[in-house]
């Protein structure tokens, strides 16, 4: 566990390998659910085995072939995405009254920490309109999905760095039909699993706590 100071509020973050997705979605519920306004911020960093997450406004015809990966209806805003190894998960479990800005500003920020992280490899990343998350040439490289409760957040954001992209051609990615989906590898930026957690994790604090 690291923990980094910014303006007097604590971020802690949890580097917690590789969990399965319900008891670890369950962990933020409670999380959340037993903060209390001088609870530090976390920001939770993982790989999850093979799941495909359906957000609440998900529809199931965006799963488009059968498969053997299982699919979890969530509480988290957006539709259908995939979560396996090779992919860094962070969860963002911030009190948004605290920092003092809103949902939109917080997703901003995020696509940002991912857009400044791809510079320093020299790939030029950027937004969609209304389409949440980062993309490479129009391929999506890193998905976004939030919940607010009693004004604090978790679910987050998904950074594919090294992993079988096969199982998202079994979906419409984040509902769009057609969508590209990249990842680091392939725009020849190798990192390590602990690498991309790490430099995710600062781009992160860096952006949600400046």
């Amino acid at each position: 566990m690291q923990a980094a100071a910014h303006e007097g509020v604590h971020a802690y973050v949890r580097q917690l390998g590789r969990v399965e997705y319900v008891p670890t979605w369950r962990a933020m519920q409670a999380f959340t659910a037993a903060r209390q306004p001088d609870t530090p911020d976390e920001l939770w960093l993982l790989e999850h085995p093979p799941v495909y997450t359906l957000g609440q406004a998900g529809k199931a015809e965006h799963l488009i072939a059968a498969t053997d990966i299982p699919v979890v209806p969530i509480d988290r805003g957006g539709q259908i995405t995939y979560h396996g190894p090779g992919q860094v998960v962070a969860y963002v479990l911030v009190d948004l009254r605290r920092r003092g800005f809103g949902i939109r500003e917080l997703v901003v920020r995020m696509e940002q920490a991912v857009i400044d992280l791809l510079a320093t490899h020299a790939i030029v990343a950027e937004r969609l309109p209304g389409a949440p998350g980062v993309y490479v040439g129009g391929a999506k490289i890193a998905a976004l999905g939030l919940r607010v409760r009693q004004g604090c957040t978790y679910h987050g954001l998904a950074f594919n760095v090294d992993m079988d992209l096969a199982p998202f051609a079994a979906i419409n990615p984040c509902g769009y039909p057609g969508m590209a989906v990249t990842q680091c590898r392939g725009l020849g930026v190798n990192l390590s699993m602990m690498q991309a957690e790490q430099t995710l994790g600062r781009a992160l604090l860096r952006a949600i706590y400046s």
